[in-house]
């Protein structure tokens, strides 16, 4: 596994819920290190939720894809980000109890999550960590756009993909078996200290 050239740093895996809570927690244990999860929420359209025009981040950093947040009425970016506020609030107190993140000042941090599609949410947990003075930024994700990888590549020290697809446009298309984690799933995973298989099995789902 290429993440494990950074075992011996100390990593910090923050995965994104819901989708990458299970691949964070596999890596974690196979690291042997500290993992939680870092809440961002993508930015959708009210029609469209899963159509992202941006993101926030736990600490009100904001994402705008910039080909289209230009075309929106500022009430209605207040309207999307006053929601998401608030499903951001809920699962701190779920997941995290409402405590803060682990410390991530000097630390390398490895960002994780199922997939990346548009890109907004990563960006913008990306913008977090740097705020918060992570010594190294790393994104380890099974499948991700060609183009946004491009992106990320800009702005962080390592990013780590199976697969960029040509055809793209859906990050479950990459999945034998695709699902989306219940609160109840993502509790299970972060409440139990060891794996009960290891990350190659999960990642045999891929």
């Amino acid at each position: 596994m290429e993440l494990l050239k950074f075992k011996n740093e100390n990593p910090l895996i923050l995965a994104i819920p819901r989708g990458g809570v299970e691949l964070g927690y596999y890596i974690a244990n196979e690291l042997e290190c500290e993992w939680s999860v870092i809440i961002s929420r993508k930015l959708g359209y009210p029609k469209q939720p899963e159509a992202a025009f941006g993101a926030l981040g736990e600490d009100k950093s904001l994402y705008f894809n910039p080909n289209i947040e230009s075309r929106l009425s500022k009430e209605l970016i207040e309207n999307v980000i006053n929601k998401e506020e608030i499903e951001i609030q809920r699962r701190i107190k779920l997941y995290r109890d409402g405590a803060s993140l682990p410390d991530i000042q000097g630390r390398t941090v490895i960002i994780v999550d199922d997939g990346i599609a548009t890109g907004a949410t990563i960006f913008v947990t990306v913008e977090m960590c740097k705020k918060a003075h992570a010594k190294k930024i790393i994104i380890a994700t099974p499948v991700a756009d060609s183009e946004v990888s491009k992106h990320l590549l800009e702005i962080t020290d390592e990013l780590v993909v199976l697969e960029t697809p040509f055809n793209f446009f859906a990050v479950s298309q990459v999945y034998q078996d695709f699902k989306n984690l219940s609160d109840t799933e993502v509790l299970k995973f972060l409440n139990t200290r060891k794996p009960s298989l290891k990350l190659s099995n999960v990642l045999m789902k891929v």
